[in-house]
Parts: structure tokens; C-alpha cells; sequence
């Protein structure tokens, strides 16, 4: 499975076009950067799915039929 699987091709979208970016040409200290900016990106994710189940649930808790 690749990327244009998981999101449908939208123009300019910045995950495709890291998909297709030619790795070959980058050093390993660069590949190595290019890992932990990716890590940090998946952490702020991560953290803003979380928020967001934390709201939805109080929003359901809040809204609950007793």
C-alpha cells in the first residue's frame, strides 16, 4: 500500500509529494533528519488526535441521555 492509497492524490498535497521525493540522492546524516522530523510530525498528530478524542467524549458525556 502506498501513500496515494491512504490519501486520495488533492494537488500539491505535501504527503504525496514526500512519497515520490527520490531518497538516492540524500547523505545519511540527511535521511537520518528526515526520520526525526517525520517522528516529530507523527507526534504532533498523535497529540492532536488525542485532544480531539478527548473533546469528542466529553462532548458525548456532556450530551449523554441518562
Amino acid at each position: 500500500m502506498d501513500l496515494e492509497d491512504l490519501f486520495p492524490s488533492k494537488p500539491g498535497d505535501p504527503l504525496v509529494e514526500l512519497g515520490r521525493q527520490d531518497l538516492d540522492p540524500m547523505s545519511i546524516e540527511e535521511l537520518k533528519e528526515r526520520i526525526e522530523t517525520l517522528k516529530a510530525e507523527i507526534a504532533r498528530v498523535e497529540a492532536h488526535m488525542a485532544r480531539a478524542q478527548s473533546h469528542r467524549s466529553a462532548a458525548e458525556e456532556l450530551f449523554k441521555k441518562p
